[in-house]
């Protein structure tokens, strides 16, 4: 539990409009104003947000990426993507970020649009507790020089860029061979990315808690390969033996780069660099699961 009085707020919105915009934002914006709290948005949002007001409040300002490190809190209003969108770039002294779902609950997103109000008052007087979000990263190698670098909270999968078509691909774990597999590809998640793609490629469920990677291939062409986990304190690197063209590496679904001849991917946790996000104590993860995937329910008869 913390008790640092919140009093600067950036409020960051889902890229795409939302028919509740036009009512959500104007109403947050003047409730925390009449709480004497000073409100920020990004700047590339700025056409956008007058859009929606009409007339951008005085008090109102616009802010670029770089600094929303300066702030007190970070509200989203959006979805998973939305908050993974900004967690891949915080580090350890980040402010903690309270996201708003506007759609269903999701798995990181934990407060809901209909009833936030409350919870965010007690955060707004330091009364609350975080859950740190693990990130991990991407670096991609050609002749031992660096050509990419990047950070993902879910997951970051390797495929073709172009047509779905089987590849080879070998991994290793601190230089120790792990797997050859031919496939569609490789997954590679977070214990937080184990719901998504991973999950939908057959991995398993994985609580937040547990440290580890996932190994999950896709549609491989032997039944031999199946999902494996690995503690994230390894470091994992994959090559590919034989040269292959159009193959791309994507981070949390929202980043792509193309992967050349010759390159090598490896991934590994950054230490000492998480996102830190606002827990609503009403809520569990084991009682997500079965909201959002309907687990462990028995079926009714």
């Amino acid at each position: 539990m913390t008790s640092k009085v919140i009093k600067n707020i950036g409020i960051l919105l889902k890229p795409r409009n939302v028919s509740e915009f036009s009512t959500t934002i104007p109403n947050l914006t003047e409730w925390l104003i009449r709480r004497k709290k000073t409100v920020s948005f990004l700047s590339k949002e700025q056409q956008r947000v007058e859009t929606i007001f009409g007339k951008v409040p005085k008090s109102v300002s616009f802010i670029e990426e770089d600094d929303l490190k300066t702030l007190d809190l970070i509200i989203t209003l959006g979805g998973d993507g939305t908050i993974i969108g900004i967690s891949r770039k915080c580090t350890k002294s980040s402010p903690p970020i309270f996201g708003v779902n506007m759609g269903n609950l999701g798995f990181i997103t934990e407060f809901s649009k209909i009833d936030y109000f409350d919870e965010l008052a007690k955060t707004l007087k330091g009364n609350f507790e975080i859950a740190k979000l693990q990130l991990y990263k991407v670096t991609v190698t050609k002749r031992d020089k660096e050509i990419y670098k990047g950070n993902f909270i879910n997951d970051v999968v390797i495929n073709k860029n172009n047509i779905s078509r089987m590849f080879t691909l070998s991994v290793e774990c601190d230089s120790e061979l792990i797997f050859n597999v031919s496939g569609d590809g490789l997954i590679i998640s977070s214990p937080i990315g184990s719901t998504a793609y991973s999950l939908a490629a057959g991995g398993p469920i994985t609580h937040p808690d547990v440290n580890a990677l996932l190994l999950t291939p896709i549609c491989p062409h032997s039944l031999n390969h199946r999902p494996l986990v690995i503690p994230d304190t390894k470091e994992i690197e994959v090559k590919f033996p034989v040269k292959e063209k159009f193959l791309s590496l994507t981070l949390d679904g929202q980043e792509a780069f193309d992967i050349e001849k010759g390159c090598i991917v490896k991934i590994s946790k950054v230490k000492n660099s998480y996102a830190k996000i606002v827990k609503n104590n009403d809520r569990t993860y084991f009682q997500t699961l079965k909201e959002k995937l309907t687990h462990g329910q028995r079926e009714s008869r």
